[in-house]
């Protein structure tokens, strides 16, 4: 190489004072632009990120430790950041890795990117016509939750989402609804139907008798006020669960 020349690539990594972690971050950055991102497993997908929310440092075990705790990639975008900050793990020099305020926010503005992303084929076309980006959209936003959440969807006559806004927050097997205030809001929102939906953190969709008793004293709330209950959805670990399809409103 002549006098002054910039270093290359290969001249770079093969420079003896350069750490070896520093030599992987480039080895795996040329690989996720010559192969995809989407080739790599999910250990290296945290590993990209993380190199900008931790330079100079081996991030591989802390990737892999978020992964063992919350069991995949998406378990762990949408992991409260509480249960991030207990995740911690040694680099290859033994030395301590933890997950900080700044890093779980990092990690958790990705899952947001992600949640709006796939809620934006809602925006733009009748919630009926879009049933398969709904189903997918809640599994992202709900699957993982570790309490129960209570969302309503609001759609106009012409099936179009007006608001999704999240109605309580509960434990890890209840969370309250409350019909007056349900049909309150629709009322606030000229909507002419609700999609409800929860989740079930125990990872197992089908609905309760309190489930089904819930949805039909919604369903009786909103009979003289002309808005109808679309459907009930419940969104387990494996799946979205339609009650209207499985007959239980």
């Amino acid at each position: 190489m002549a006098e002054g020349e910039p270093p290359t690539s290969e001249t770079t990594l093969s420079d003896p004072a350069l750490p070896d972690h520093g030599g992987h971050r480039q080895r795996l950055r040329d690989r996720a632009r010559r192969g995809g991102i989407s080739v790599l497993p999910d250990y290296e997908v945290l590993e990209l990120f993380l190199f900008r929310s931790i330079p100079q440092r081996d991030v591989k075990p802390l990737a892999k430790a978020l992964l063992s705790r919350f069991g995949s990639l998406s378990a762990v975008l949408s992991a409260p950041l509480e249960d991030m900050l207990q995740v911690s793990a040694l680099d290859n020099k033994g030395r301590s890795l933890k997950m900080t305020p700044d890093i779980a926010l990092d990690l958790q503005l990705m899952f947001e990117a992600t949640r709006r992303l796939m809620a934006e084929p809602l925006k733009r076309s009748t919630v009926i016509s879009s049933w398969q980006a709904l189903l997918s959209y809640l599994r992202v936003t709900l699957a993982h939750e570790p309490r129960e959440q209570f969302r309503l969807l609001f759609l106009d006559k012409k099936n179009q989402l007006i608001a999704d806004e999240i109605m309580n927050y509960g434990t890890v097997d209840h969370a309250p609804a409350y019909p007056r205030e349900i049909m309150r809001r629709a009322l606030e929102l000229s909507a002419s139907s609700v999609i409800l939906v929860h989740n079930h953190p125990s990872g197992d969709p089908m609905p309760s008798q309190g489930d089904i008793d819930m949805t039909k004293a919604i369903i009786a709330a909103g009979k003289p006020l002309k808005i109808a209950i679309h459907d009930h959805l419940i969104v387990g670990r494996e799946g979205v669960l339609s009650m209207k399809q499985v007959g239980a409103i």
